[in-house]
């Protein structure tokens, strides 16, 4: 009997860093050989990634694809370019992206999901998603952290509106102790909150996904 595999394709090295810490710290062990683990795919870009999407679909030893990326400035662009290179394999996906992240049957025997960085709607990407995980006790950090970005960009920081919330998170966390973690060290040390109410809809999604 030849066994299935299981792949998330996502576009950047953090998303592959980030949600294996996110999804061991809502219960589930992250161990590669186990086989219901996914193997996540760091396509290097979102063309990159739109690329794979339609070969991916037709091959016979998934059984479950899933998808992330961010929605940027575009969500309904996004998911729909997401929607095109599906057309072939699945032509009725729903014209908006549910706000529970999308999953289907491609087959009988391939589960095909989507979750558009940060909540399936709004503009943001993994770092929009992962503020959603800041605790409540450190919010007027937050809120300064914020402010200092923009005061930054109003003496001449050549940031572009779509960076800003990567430049937030950054700035907040050069303000923990240690300053400067990486995204998932955040995760994995807790200094943002894995098990945040603002998490779950996300982690549900997941663990739907590849029935975990």
């Amino acid at each position: 009997m030849i066994t299935k595999t299981r792949l998330l394709l996502v576009e950047g090295d953090d998303d592959k860093r980030v949600i294996p810490e996110l999804i061991e710290k809502n219960g589930v062990a992250w161990t590669q050989d186990d086989p219901l683990i996914p193997h996540i795919h760091s396509c290097g870009g979102y063309p990159k990634l739109l690329n794979q999407i339609k070969p991916r679909l037709k091959e016979s030893s998934l059984s479950q694809l899933g998808v992330i990326i961010d929605a940027d400035d575009n969500p309904l662009g996004r998911w729909e370019s997401i929607k095109n290179r599906c057309q072939a394999s699945i032509p009725n996906l729903p014209n908006k992206l549910p706000e529970d992240g999308l999953i289907c049957k491609v087959t009988k025997e391939l589960k095909f999901g989507v979750w558009l960085m940060p909540d399936n709607f709004q503009r943001g990407m993994l770092e929009t998603f992962l503020a959603y995980m800041i605790p409540a006790d450190n919010e007027p950090l937050w809120q300064f952290a914020q402010l200092s970005v923009q005061e930054a960009i109003s003496r001449g920081a050549k940031l572009t509106e779509v960076q800003y919330d990567k430049a937030n998170i950054y700035t907040w966390l050069a303000w923990q102790d240690p300053p400067g973690r990486q995204l998932h060290q955040a995760v994995k040390e807790t200094v943002l909150d894995p098990q945040h109410p603002n998490a779950q809809k996300f982690v549900k999604w997941f663990k739907d996904l590849y029935g975990l």
